[in-house]
This record gives C-alpha cells, structure tokens and sequence, in this order.
C-alpha cells in the first residue's frame, strides 16, 4: 500500500510540489498577526490563585509596575548641589514617561515639619540651587534617617538614591511597555550627558517586561543562523550532495513557516519560551528527511535507481516515521498540561511543526528528490563502523546490560540531590542590561524584590482605629526583623510623623496617635496638603479600611520565599486572625509557580506516558516489546535529572516540563531501532544477535545522525540569553545524548538476554 502511495505522489510530483507550496505560502501569512506578549503575566493562567490575588491588590491599591532610575555620583555623595538638581530636573520630568502616575525621589519627598499651629508639606529639596553646606548636611541628616526613604530611595552611605516612577499600563496596546522605556532610556542618554559625572541605570518591573522581548529576538537573531547553518553542514556532510540537503533544507523551513503561521491564525502570542520553537522544529524536522534519505542511499548502492529506491525507502520508513512523529507529538502536547501559557504556546506550535514535517517528508520530500539530480550512490559515511560497533555490542551483551544498568541506576539514585528552585532575576543572564542593572541595584540601594501584605479591617475608616494601628505596627517590627527584608514601607511612620509634627516636633511624640479621632484628622490634614500625584492611594483603600504595607526583599530563591511567605501567614494567623491579611506580588506568583508547574507536569507526563504507550504496543503489535521499549524511554530523562542533581541540583520552572517534552523524543530512536529488531526478526527469521546486528547496520548511523544534531538544536538554545530556555536546552541535550546511549549499550543487550532467557524456558 505505502508503494502504490509513494509512486503515486511520484507521478504527480510537480502537482504535490505546487500543492505544498501554495499550503505554506496560505499557513504561512498567519505569521504576521503573531504579536510578543511583553507583560510578566503572561507566565500566569487567568485562573492562577497567586495572580488573582495580586490583581486584587492592584485593583484595592494603585498599580505598581514601574521604572527606577538608579542615580550614583561618582563624586561618592548624593547630597551635592549639582547631584540634587539632577536628581530634581530627572523627578519632573520623569511625569512626562508615558503612563506615568507618580514619581517619588527624595527631592520631592513630603517631609513634614511644625510651625506654630501648622503643618508644613513641602518638597524636601524645593531649589537645590540656594543650598549651602549646613542645608546639605540637614537634608542629608533627614533622608538616611527616615524610614520611608533609606534602602528604599537612598542608600545608607549617601552613594546611590533612585527616582522611583509608577507606571499604571491600560493594556490596551501592544506598544505601551516599549513606549515608556524608549522615553526613560532617551532621558536617561540625555541627563548622563548633562551630568558626565553620573551613572544612571534603569531598573523595574516595567523594564523587565521590556527585557522578556529584546532577549527573545537577540536569540532570534543569533541563534537561528547559527542552528540553520549547523544543519547544512551536518546534512552536507552526512549526504554528500546538494540535492538532500536542499530538499531537507526546504521541508524544515516548510515545517517551521506551517508552525508559526497557524499560531498567528489561532492568535498564540510570542514569548521567549515560543521563541525557541523554531530552533526545535529546525533541528527535529531533520530525522524524517535523514531516515528516508539515508535508506534511498543505501538502495541506491545497492543498484536501484532512485524513485525505486525511494519506494522501498518509503515502505521501510513510513510507519516508524509516523509513530515517532505521533509520540513526539503527544509529547509536546504533554505541555498542556503546564500551568505557565507559554509553555503550552511552545509545545502547540513544535507539535504542529513536528506534524508538518511528518506531512512534507511523505509528500513533498519523495516529489522533489526525484525531480532533482539523483543522490550519490556511495554508501552513508560511518555505516561500516556502525556496523563494527554492533558486533562490539553484540560479543559484550553480558558486560554492557551489567555497566550500563549500575551506571543509570546510579545516576536514577542522584535524582534527589535536585531541589526545586528558581531566582526569576535570573531568568537573564549576565550579559542582558536588566539583568546587570538589577544586581547593581540590589547590591547598592534596594532589593528588586518585593512583597505586598494587604491588612484589613472590615470596617470603613478603621486604619485610624489606635488598635489596628498598634497591630500594624507590631507586623511592621516583626517585618524588619526578618533577615531577608530589606525595607518595609508602612503608613504607620507616616502616622508617628504626623504625631511628632502635631506636638512641636517633639521627638518623645514619636509613636503612634492614641485617640482615633485624632488619628483620623492628622490623616485628612496630611492628605489636604499632599501635592497631586503624591496621594496615599498606593496605601490606603478607597474606604480606608484597609493598608498595603510593602516590603523590599533580598535576591531570593523561590524556596526562601516561599519560605518566607508562610512563616509571615502563619504569624499574622497568630498573632492578629482577626485582620484580613494577605502578601503578594510578582515575587510570590513566580516563587509559587515552579511548584505548581512541576504539580501539573507530573499528571501531564503520566498522560503522555499512557498514550504513547498505547502507540508503541499497538505499532510493535506485541505488549511485551511495547513496555521493553518504555525503558529506554523513561530511564534518559531519569538518569538527566540526576546528572543535573550532581552538577547543579536546582530545578527550575523549565526544567519542570522537560520530562514531558523529551518522552516524546527519545522514543524516536527506540521506534526506529525496535522497528528494524522485529522486521529482522518477523520477516527474515533473523535470532536476536543477528537482528541486533541488523539494526545497527540499517539504521544505527541514521540514529547516530539525528541524535547528534538533535543534541546540537539543543545546544545551541542553550546559549539563550533567556535562562529558561537556556536550562531547558542544556537539559534536554543531556537527555537526549543518555538516550542515545541507552539504546545503543542496553537496550540491545536487553533484547539479547531475553531470547536467551526465553529459549532456557522453552
């Protein structure tokens, strides 16, 4: 049946070819409706409890996205007259970043002071220019002194000071986040000119909103050339001719236009983890065209002519090139399953490339291989050492099924020195600015992590409540004594200021109101006098029954905060259970979502596990050689985690779906190696040692090939700038290298020892 297919898309190959390409070009116009997704969110489900309490909390308090302009003098002090204007002139115009909702920098911090009966709310620095050495000294007295600004806003040796701005997105177009970091950057370029003696960094969550695409398309623009430009070499010298190469050349970028083109039509958007799909797709298209090219050769050697050795290429190969497509599919369909979207983005689109290329290797490719000059008709390169390397196999059977299992049991028993971990800063690596910017910052002024506690009374007005207050103030106390807090930003300064402010600036009056009423004016007064832009509604609550206290933390790995989250939850059930209180923000939902995606790829796995399963018993025919064939499956993934155990023992949020993903990959080389055993076997009377032989000498070259470059993909993407998608190449490189192994050094000892023990039982 595959021969009458295979002459029939022969004789109408340049119909086929025409059909393909008018296919691709339809596909292939979605492509420009793919939109990059540059919000952190898009991590998250709709349906994440971490992201809808933060969302929650942004639509209780004013969003907080924002920009940071990290400001040292290289003249070493902030409290300068020429640095004070600088940071003055960068405050007001910082209004003017697009979105922009609040700027706070201690030039125009709302210090508070007493004259006679009244309350003075002014710019701490209205005119830097009228200042002399004793001003200086004052306000830089005030500023490391206030506990709204130091390791916030200054740093405690007066080095570094940054300009905080909030950035309240609509979300309604795509250009927003870019919008506003093209205006930072350009002030930033400007006033490092007015001010030579300045270095100024940006810092944010808006920046790294911007990061996530500038990244991902430096990755594009490195290392697609460098993946495409491997494959021609390893095509080019594998089949030793132009023709081959430029039809798998042509079938894999086929693949990769179908891929990309249906996720625009189904409205997918790009994320770094999307943006390696192509790398993907181009380094596994390639095994369909080698497997089909490498078996013509070698009929071709054997004196066919080309469509008939295509033919009887296309009969030995279509089944096993269909179920491996099928599991590889099912595989990356696994990631479905994941609880980040672009995860299930990434394995939708390999999975649509990985069937495209299936498609276009039993169509296009048999169609254009016989209209171009034909292939040489030299034997594959290796082939014969293969076949030396299968005997090898075959006269150690005992020894190789004996080290070959203690090796990977070893390496299985490792699997727990793993631990899940995850630091999202470095998610970039060192060489992005972010990323640079955001180490400087954290090892100078403030953390660039941070959690929101929202504290809740249930009652309208109730913050000025004196026993809410206490208990604010004494989860404040209990905040900064923790090692990993940097600083906390609580509205109970502002009330003890206000209570100084109120009676003379007297220091003993430095503590919280004790009457509500009283409480409840000085917040009023304080609010009357704020400048607009400078309201409390980053704190309070429309009905002012509530309080977000936010707290900067060190660089953290998810364990830590995670860690950190619950020892805080557990105090405040403690210690005050009747107050509604609840911590959030970006740190939280990323600590929480390696876990929960690790939870959800588990079940994913097991799916895939299951169907492929089902595919292999039904394509061996026999469940005996179907479950034989799980091993060499499972046992590469195992066995990489506990290489990744020894070497480096953090798993992250990608490396939780590697399992998932690769299950489907490494079958290809089991499928093609068992297809070839049986064949021997069912249809030659071939025993096991001869089929063994026969596998390796009819296919071992062609699974070396693939794997080689199937690990070179893998590599290659794990030179991303884009730690995820880094860990996760490097991973699934070892992952497939170990397959490789294993079906090479024990699973043919395996098929050996189990006709041996067979034939003792007869």
């Amino acid at each position: 049946m595959i021969e009458m297919y295979t002459r029939l898309i022969i004789r109408w190959r340049y119909v086929v070819v025409l059909a393909t390409v008018f296919t691709v070009l339809l596909i292939g116009y979605g492509a420009q409706r793919l939109t990059f997704s540059n919000d952190y969110r898009m991590f998250f489900g709709p349906d994440n409890p971490q992201l809808l309490a933060f969302e929650q909390m942004q639509n209780t308090f004013n969003k907080n996205d924002n920009i940071m302009f990290v400001i040292t003098p290289k003249a070493g002090s902030v409290f300068t007259t020429e640095t004070l204007a600088a940071i003055k002139d960068i405050t007001e115009e910082a209004w003017q970043i697009p979105f922009s909702t609040r700027v706070d920098s201690i030039t125009n911090y709302q210090h508070t002071a007493a004259e006679e009966d009244d309350l003075i709310v002014d710019d701490l620095v209205p005119d830097p220019s009228i200042l002399n050495a004793e001003d200086l000294s004052s306000i830089q007295f005030i500023t490391i002194n206030e506990p709204m600004l130091v390791n916030r806003l200054i740093s405690p040796d007066s080095k570094h000071t940054g300009i905080n701005v909030t950035v309240q997105l609509p979300g309604e177009r795509l250009d927003e986040v870019p919008s506003a970091v093209a205006y930072a950057r350009d002030m930033q370029a400007k006033y490092t000119d007015a001010y030579p003696d300045l270095e100024i960094r940006l810092v944010g969550m808006t920046m790294m909103n911007n990061a996530f695409p500038e990244a991902s398309q430096d990755d594009a623009q490195k290392l697609y050339p460098l993946a495409l430009g491997f494959i021609i070499i390893a095509l080019l010298l594998m089949l030793k001719g132009l023709s081959g190469t430029l039809t798998t050349l042509l079938m894999i970028v086929f693949s990769i236009i179908t891929a990309m083109g249906l996720a625009g039509w189904l409205g997918i958007r790009l994320s770094p983890p999307v943006m390696s799909a192509p790398i993907m797709v181009l380094t596994m298209a390639i095994a369909d065209a080698v497997h089909l090219l490498v078996t013509m050769k070698h009929e071709m050697h054997l004196g066919r002519n080309k469509v008939d050795a295509m033919v009887e290429s296309m009969r030995v190969n279509f089944w096993p090139i269909c179920v491996t497509s099928l599991t590889t599919v099912l595989g990356f369909l696994s990631l479905n399953f994941s609880d980040a979207p672009p995860f299930r983005d990434l394995g939708n689109i390999a999975a649509i490339g990985v069937a495209a290329a299936f498609v276009y290797s039993a169509t296009f490719l048999p169609a254009v291989i016989t209209m171009l000059p034909a292939l040489s008709r030299r034997e594959v390169t290796g082939k014969v050492a293969m076949g030396h390397f299968g005997d090898f196999v075959i006269r150690h059977y005992r020894s190789l099924l004996i080290g070959s299992s203690v090796v990977v049991l070893i390496l299985v028993a490792l699997v727990p020195k793993n631990e899940l971990n995850d630091i999202f800063v470095e998610y970039f690596d060192t060489s992005i600015e972010f990323r640079q910017d955001s180490d400087y910052t954290a090892e100078n002024l403030t953390g660039v992590y941070y959690i929101d506690f929202s504290l809740g009374t249930n009652e309208a007005g109730g913050i000025s409540d004196p026993d809410y207050l206490r208990k604010m103030q004494k989860f404040v106390q209990y905040l900064r004594a923790q090692p990993e807090v940097i600083h906390v930003y609580a509205l109970t300064d502002t009330f003890k200021r206000l209570n100084k402010n109120m009676h003379g600036d007297d220091p003993a009056y430095y503590k919280l109101p004790d009457e509500r009423n009283l409480a409840a004016q000085y917040l009023l007064l304080y609010e009357m006098s704020l400048p607009y832009g400078l309201d409390l509604n980053n704190q309070v609550d429309v009905g002012k029954s509530a309080t977000k206290i936010a707290v900067t933390l060190e660089t953290l790995s998810s364990n830590q905060i995670l860690e950190l989250e619950q020892r805080t939850s557990d105090w405040l059930q403690q210690n005050m259970p009747e107050l509604t209180g609840f911590g959030t923000g970006p740190t939280v939902m990323f600590a929480h979502l390696g876990m929960r995606n690790i939870q959800s790829m588990l079940v994913g796995t097991t799916v895939a596990l299951f169907m492929i399963s089902m595919v292999l018993i039904l394509f061996f025919r026999s469940f005996k050689y179907g479950v034989i064939s799980l091993l060499p499956n499972l046992l590469p993934a195992a066995a990489a985690f506990g290489v990744w155990g020894l070497f480096v023992g953090q798993v992250g949020l990608a490396l939780s779906v590697v399992t998932g993903m690769t299950l489907g990959i490494v079958v290809d080389d089991t499928v093609h190696f068992m297809s070839k055993y049986l064949r021997a076997r069912r249809e030659k009377g071939f025993d096991a040692k001869q089929a063994v032989h026969y596998a390796f000498n009819s296919v071992g070259i062609a699974l070396l090939v693939t794997s080689v470059v199937l690990i070179a993909g893998f590599m290659i993407m794990a030179q991303s700038h884009f730690e995820l998608n880094a860990g996760m190449g490097l991973l699934t490189s070892v992952v497939i290298a170990l397959a490789l192994a294993i079906d090479f050094m024990l699973l043919p000892p395996l098929l050996i020892k189990l006709e041996e023990n067979g034939a003792k039982q007869a």
